[in-house]
């Protein structure tokens, strides 16, 4: 399952690197679910007003599918967010059954408060680091990413949001400089 090349019982080698991993993500989701909230946001509400921006008037259901989500928990998240004002639905013109969701000039506004929420949140978290740390670091998560199958631009951690429903934070910030998420 492993490449031969990583021999985890080698002398000196940083152990319980997967748990700090874990720590730091948690550190980070739960620093990114504050900041999200002070704007009157779930990160859920967060992932899909990203997503919207970045592909705008997919359906309910290419959008459930996306996520990873049971089609009617994306329905109550639409339905909260067509209710704020942010999201819209709009009949297909190529499909009458289905409706295209589209951001609102609301919406529009909320992301573009999301991005400067997201380039903050990233400043923090790797303050500590230099700029080719940064870097290095980035190039890294990304092949660790692409190697265990993840996208790069949602996060799906089940079962901790809305009863068990996914997870569904997206980062909502700009293409990052450190890669491609």
């Amino acid at each position: 399952m492993y490449p031969e090349s990583m021999d985890l019982a080698t002398p000196g080698r940083p152990k319980r690197t997967a748990f700090l991993l874990s720590q730091l993500g948690a550190v980070a989701s739960s620093r990114f679910a504050d900041r999200t909230r002070e704007i009157g946001l779930t990160p859920s509400d967060a992932g899909v007003i990203r997503l919207l921006g970045r592909a705008p008037g997919l359906s309910q259901r290419r959008l459930a599918d996306r996520l990873g989500a049971v089609p009617s928990r994306v329905v109550s998240l639409i339905d909260s967010l067509q209710e704020r004002g942010l999201v819209e639905r709009v009949r297909s013109s190529t499909d009458r059954r289905n409706y295209e969701l589209h951001l609102t000039d609301a919406g529009k506004r909320v992301l573009r408060e999301l991005r400067g929420i997201a380039e903050q949140h990233e400043a923090e978290i790797l303050a500590p680091l230099t700029t080719e740390q940064v870097t290095q670091l980035g190039d890294l998560l990304v092949q660790l990413a692409n190697g265990h199958g993840l996208d790069r631009e949602l996060h799906r951690d089940v079962g901790r949001e809305r009863g068990g429903a996914a997870d569904l934070t997206a980062d909502p910030g700009p293409e990052p400089a450190i890669g491609p998420r």
